[in-house]
């Protein structure tokens, strides 16, 4: 009995421990990921049965999961729950990957970062919210950011999530009435703070995958429109640009959220034979559907401001991504393939 118990779990360790075939990950030879941003748990989001007709390995949460503004513990449990109670978000737990990010109104304070009193708590709530085990390196650190691997035999992509919140110190309010923010002075203050700074720097030097995606919960290059960005801390964009050059990881991607728009932006770094874009997806339940202009020099193609997810055809073989925003009947909105 003791003998077939053993050779019972056994069994069942390698089972669960059992790598996954390029079937399996990929489709007709593209590994599949969709991403988006900005929910409202409140709100149907009529965009999960879209996003699974693409058959999408990994789904990324770029932020905003739920909007709770909040540092009770009670209320911010409840609106997770209610997401989670979503049947097509279960459909799609069910079928998907899932990995995630935080921004502002998941993480409790509109625009808030390292001095939101609640963070700790509601780091663990976030955790919960996506079963992360208590072995899990995030059950005992400051912030949420991580990384994970997706290997195949036709090659791998590291998908790095960055957390833009827990050590993002004060913003600098604008003195232009348009605006809300404008940059700190050159050296002023800091997103990532230096644990995640480390961590994202030996990420990716020591990175032998094809691809290395990188998600941030607010935009990093356009800087322009006042609002949250990387651009309030320039330092710290030339930082991360900087550190792309100089780990030589290939094929660096930019994914963010936040705006309650979709657009790309590019930029060409000496040294780097490929461009680096910026795929903003957002939102998912509602949009600024009052969008008129607004300017962004990086900008590529044209701003959507209808209910957008994103959506990323990794193809080994061609070494290209096509990258498209989907909407409502999963429909096309732009597209921009990028070749690395």
């Amino acid at each position: 009995m003791k003998t077939f118990f053993k050779f019972f779990v056994l069994s069942v360790l390698l089972i669960s421990c059992k790598k996954q075939t390029d079937s399996e990950i990929l489709k007709d030879d593209e590994l599949v990921i969709a991403f988006g941003s900005c929910n409202k748990q409140y709100v149907q989001n009529v965009l999960w049965k879209e996003i699974l007709k693409n058959k999408p390995y990994m789904w990324i949460w770029g932020g905003d999961n739920i909007y709770s503004d909040t540092d009770n513990e009670n209320k911010l449990r409840e609106d997770y729950q209610k997401q989670l109670a979503k049947p097509d978000y279960q459909n799609l737990l069910n079928s998907t990957k899932v990995m995630a990010t935080w921004d502002d109104h998941d993480y409790g304070l509109n625009d808030g970062g390292e001095e939101f009193h609640f963070k700790d708590k509601s780091q663990q709530l976030f955790l919960d919210f996506f079963k992360v085990p208590d072995s899990d390196p995030r059950r005992h650190q400051k912030g949420v950011y991580y990384s994970e691997d997706i290997v195949t035999q036709q090659g791998s992509v590291k998908v790095l999530i960055l957390d833009t919140r827990y050590f993002r110190t004060a913003l600098t309010k604008a003195t232009d009435s348009t605006k809300r923010y404008e940059p700190n002075p050159y050296g002023k203050g800091t997103i990532l703070g230096e644990k995640q700074w480390n961590w994202l720097s030996n990420e990716l030097i020591n990175s032998k995958a094809d691809f290395n995606i990188i998600v941030s919960s607010i935009q990093v290059l356009s800087n322009e429109h006042g609002f949250e960005t990387w651009g309030n801390f320039p330092h710290e964009v030339d930082k991360l640009l900087g550190l792309i050059q100089t780990s030589k990881a290939k094929g660096v991607l930019l994914l963010s959220g936040d705006r309650h728009i979709s657009e790309f932006s590019k930029i060409s770094l000496t040294g780097v034979d490929y461009p680096i874009i910026d795929f903003t997806s957002s939102g998912l339940t509602h949009v600024f559907s009052g969008f008129t202009k607004e300017d962004n020099q990086f900008r590529q193609g044209y701003v959507v401001s209808n209910l957008s997810f994103g959506l990323l055809k990794i193809n080994f073989k061609t070494k290209a991504i096509i990258m498209q925003m989907r909407g409502v009947n999963n429909k096309l909105q732009q597209e921009l393939i990028q070749s690395y």
